[in-house]
């Protein structure tokens, strides 16, 4: 497949490049074999034209799948409540199969159409409804990681939404694994991951099972890590450490390991975190609601932490990764500036915070494929083709002012206001999954 277009993209941080008027050649095996120049001689499968440029899929490193059907609602209450209130009792009815391929059939597509082309799952504890969403993503050809939640704790977990035993935890995961990697056709788009909810929620034995398994199975891991001052506070007081050497200990501290929000980790702890090669899904938005703190992602970077965005479905209210850049941006400026007027200037931020768009969307891609250890996230040869073609003309979101706009604001105005209807196409793994609307069919 040939395209032509030209590309936006962050191949290194906080590095917008532009490829104006490039042709993108793609294999049988979903690689991009070469991005050149176009030419008169090129023969092209599309060109996209001068108002849509050609940009990596969007990647989120931290979904809730099960609470899709509550997304937007509930953000009243501190995260320990909110969860036995709302999330626990939704995440129950997994247990109908039903229910359960109702809801990814309507957040599988949805999220597509929104640019995210490859999603790293929480879905239940539910081995049927773990599998159906593996299938669904692989269906509609989304690349993901999906992981059944692994749960068993008797003070952490409500007596009806748990595993029976730190043994039937460990188990059902393991049958989980094997029952994503041979599904048909699946060879490696949908890939399963071991997910212990988060310590609160697992006893030892699970945990320390659940580290076996991930080292036997090679696996990656994902869970929760020092996400609020309560999840935060109570790993310190059940165990005398943080959340990422307890996490260490129980062999769930590897390499391309997702640690979700992370606000609270110390800088020995994303010390140890980058060393073992694990990194940060940054969730901006739900932590404001939830996490008592802004994740200090400038300082994390420099640390040399690995760092990808998360919506955190529905921790998180908006889905869109668009959404998630932008509110990276800004709780970092909060963070840089500070938010209480009552404290003098001088002390009352944390200079040296901010992150930019071109950083920001760097975490969505090619930051977020680093920390997964995939070859996506960014539109050169060698990578895998997950692409979005994004209409920046003058009916799309983009608001483009020719006399003045050049292609970096015209970048950042792309990131902060691009939603699904004005995404024309999105590739994943060289395979068009959204297509544009044929108008002619509906005349």
């Amino acid at each position: 497949m040939k395209i032509r277009g030209t590309i936006l993209h962050t191949p290194k941080k906080g590095h917008l490049e532009v490829l104006e008027d490039q042709v993108v050649s793609t294999n049988s095996l979903g690689l991009i074999d070469s991005v050149v120049p176009y030419s008169e001689s090129c023969q092209l499968d599309i060109e996209l034209g001068q108002s849509v440029v050609l940009i990596p899929g969007l990647i989120d490193t931290h979904i809730h799948a099960p609470q899709w059907p509550q997304l937007g609602t509930g953000l009243d209450e501190p995260l320990e409540s909110w969860l036995f209130k709302y999330t626990f009792p939704l995440e129950a009815r997994y247990s109908d199969e039903e229910f359960a391929l109702t809801v990814w059939e309507s957040m599988v597509p949805k999220l597509l159409r929104q640019g995210t082309t490859t999603a790293v799952y929480f879905s239940s504890i539910h081995e049927p409804a773990t599998l159906s969403l593996a299938e669904t993503c692989l269906a509609h050809g989304q690349r993901a990681y999906v992981g059944r939640v692994a749960m068993d704790h008797p003070e952490g977990t409500p007596e009806w939404y748990r595993d029976s035993s730190s043994a039937d935890g460990i188990d059902a995961s393991r049958r989980s694994i094997a029952d994503i990697r041979s599904l048909s056709g699946n060879s490696g788009l949908v890939r399963p991951i071991v997910t212990p909810r988060f310590i609160p929620a697992c006893t030892d034995e699970l945990l320390e099972g659940l580290g076996r398994l991930a080292e036997a199975e090679d696996v990656l891991t994902q869970t929760h890590c020092s996400e609020s001052d309560w999840e935060h506070g109570y790993v310190l007081e059940r165990f005398g450490i943080s959340d990422t050497l307890a996490l260490e200990r129980f062999g769930l501290l590897r390499d391309h390991s997702v640690l979700a929000h992370g606000s609270h980790l110390t800088g020995h702890d994303m010390q140890l975190a980058a060393k073992t090669g694990a990194g940060v899904a940054h969730c901006p938005l739900s932590n404001s609601y939830f996490a008592n703190a802004v994740f200090p992602m400038a300082r994390a970077l420099e640390a040399g932490l690995r760092v990808g965005l998360g919506s955190d479905i529905a921790g998180g209210s908006q889905s869109s990764i668009f959404r998630q850049c932008e509110h990276a941006v800004t709780v970092s400026r909060m963070l840089d500036d500070g938010v209480d007027a009552s404290i003098s200037s001088t002390r009352r931020g944390v200079p040296g915070s901010r992150v930019d768009i071109p950083t920001a969307f760097w975490a969505a891609t090619a930051g977020a494929a680093e920390l997964l250890g995939i070859p996506a996230g960014v539109l050169s040869e060698g990578h895998v083709f997950d692409a979005i073609a994004v209409d920046i003309g003058p009916s799309s979101s983009t608001g483009v002012w020719t006399d003045f706009d050049d292609w970096p604001r015209i970048f950042e105005k792309m990131v902060r206001s691009t939603n699904g209807s004005d995404i024309n196409h999105v590739w994943v793994n060289g395979r068009e999954v959204i297509a544009p609307i044929d108008d002619s069919a509906h005349s």
